[in-house]
C-alpha cells in the first residue's frame, strides 16, 4: 500500500469508527490533507494528541505509524518534537522511548531549539523513569550550551530549567535547584493547582536559604509565587526570608520555634547564622551614606549578636565572599567599606535608597548655590 494510500485509509477509518469529537477531528484532518494543507494539518495535529481519549493505549503510536511518519518533511520542526512529546509516553519502556526521540532528532537537527527539545525530552525520561541521576546532569550540561546559542527565551528554555530543577531536587543542591527554579519561572507561567505552586514557593524558600553563595533574595521575594504561601501554615517562611533579606537578626531569633519545626533548616542552624549576620552587615553598610561607611566593632557586634572578638573574621568572611570591599583597621577596632554587593531591593530598602539620593541632591543644590555666591570675588580677581 502507498503511503497516500495508507494515510487516507487511516484518516477514514479513524473517522468512522470514532465518536463526537474525535470523529470530527479526524474529518477535519482527512480535508487538511487531501487539500495539502500542512500547517494546517500540523495544527490539528497537536491539538488532536492533547486530547484525552487519544492518550489511551496506543491511540498516539498509531497515529504516528500511519500519519506522521508520512508527512514528517512537511511538518515544522518544532510542531514535529511537541507531538513526539506526547507519543513517547505510550511507550512503556523507557528505553523505546528514548530510541523513538532519537530517531526523530535527526530530523530536527537543523532547528537549533528543536534539536535542544528533543536532547530535554531525553533528559525527562534518564530522570523520571530510568532514574539515572548522573547521565541526566551529563545531557544537561551538553544540553545548556546548545540553549545559550539561541537568541531570546523560548517555551524550551522552560522546559530545560524545569527539568534541571528537578534533577538539582532530588541531588539536593539548594543553590542549583533555586538558580535553576528562578530561570524556569522567569521563561513560564508557574503551577495553576494551588498545591503545587505553594510546594515549589515553599523549596523556593528553603533552597534561597540553605544555598552556599545565595546572599540575594530580593528577586524571590519579588515573585508573585511566594504569595501563595499566605494563608496557609507555611506562610512563616516568607516572613524569615523577609528577615534574612533586612540582616535582621532578633527576627530570626524570635521565629526559631518555627523554622526549627523544618528539619533541614534545623541541620543547618550554623551556616543559617552565618548567613543572617553577612547580610546584616551589607544591610548596615546598605544603609549608611557613602561617606560614613567606618563601622565600629562594638556597632557591628551589637547588630549581629557576635562577641566583639569574633566581629573581624566574619568580616574577613564577608570580604572573601566579595559581599564587601574594604579594610579592617585593628588598630582602631574599625572597618572601612567602601563598596557592598550589589541586591534586588525591596520596597522598603527602595524608599531608603530613595531618601539617601533626596539628601544627596539637596547636597549637590547647596555646593551649586555656594559656588555662585562665591564665584563673583574669584572671577573679578
Amino acid at each position: 500500500m502507498s503511503g497516500n494510500a495508507k494515510v487516507e485509509a487511516y484518516l477514514s477509518s479513524k473517522k468512522e469508527s470514532s465518536s463526537g469529537e474525535i470523529s470530527k477531528k479526524f474529518a477535519e484532518l482527512e480535508e487538511f490533507y487531501n487539500k495539502k494543507l500542512w500547517h494546517q494539518l500540523t495544527l490539528g495535529l497537536v491539538k488532536l494528541v492533547k486530547l484525552p481519549e487519544m492518550q489511551q493505549g496506543t491511540e498516539l503510536l498509531n497515529l504516528y505509524s500511519n500519519l506522521i511518519t508520512e508527512m514528517e518533511n512537511k511538518i515544522n520542526p518544532l510542531s514535529l518534537v511537541e507531538l513526539a512529546a506526547a507519543i513517547m509516553k505510550q511507550y512503556s519502556d523507557p528505553k523505546e522511548a528514548i530510541a523513538f526521540v532519537e530517531k526523530i532528532r535527526p530530523k530536527v537537527v537543523d532547528h537549533q531549539e528543536s534539536h535542544v527539545y528533543c536532547k530535554v525530552l531525553i533528559a525527562q525520561v534518564t530522570l523520571r523513569q530510568l532514574e539515572d541521576k548522573e547521565a541526566t546532569k551529563k545531557l544537561l550540561d551538553e544540553t545548556e550550551k546548545m540553549l545559550d546559542e539561541i537568541d531570546g527565551v523560548t517555551p524550551t528554555h522552560g522546559k530545560f530549567y524545569q527539568l534541571a530543577s528537578e534533577l538539582y531536587c532530588l541531588t539536593g543542591a539548594h543553590a542549583d535547584y533555586y538558580r535553576a527554579s528562578l530561570r524556569y519561572l522567569g521563561c513560564s507561567d508557574p503551577p495553576t493547582d494551588p498545591t503545587e505552586r505553594t510546594q515549589q514557593a515553599f523549596y523556593l524558600g528553603l533552597a534561597a536559604l540553605l544555598g552556599e553563595g545565595i546572599y540575594n533574595f530580593g528577586e524571590l521575594l519579588a515573585h508573585p509565587i511566594l504569595e501563595s504561601l499566605k494563608g496557609t501554615n507555611l506562610e512563616w517562611l516568607m516572613r524569615l526570608l523577609l528577615a534574612f533579606n533586612a540582616g535582621n537578626i532578633n527576627e530570626f531569633e524570635s521565629m526559631k520555634p518555627l523554622w526549627s519545626s523544618q528539619p533541614d533548616l534545623l541541620a543547618k542552624e550554623i551556616e543559617l547564622r552565618e548567613k543572617i549576620r553577612l547580610l546584616c552587615l551589607m544591610e548596615m553598610t546598605f544603609k549608611r551614606k557613602a561617606f560614613d561607611r567606618q563601622l565600629k566593632f562594638e556597632e557591628v557586634a551589637e547588630e549581629t549578636g557576635l562577641p566583639i572578638n569574633q566581629v573581624e573574621v566574619m568580616v574577613m568572611r564577608a570580604l572573601s565572599l566579595d559581599l564587601v570591599r574594604g579594610s579592617i583597621d585593628q588598630v582602631e577596632q574599625k572597618v572601612n567599606i567602601t563598596w557592598v554587593q550589589p541586591r534586588v531591593l525591596d520596597k522598603t530598602q527602595l524608599a531608603a535608597m530613595l531618601e539617601r539620593l533626596n539628601a544627596w541632591c539637596d547636597d549637590v543644590d547647596s555646593m551649586q548655590k555656594l559656588l555662585e555666591e562665591q564665584a563673583a570675588p574669584i572671577l573679578t580677581l
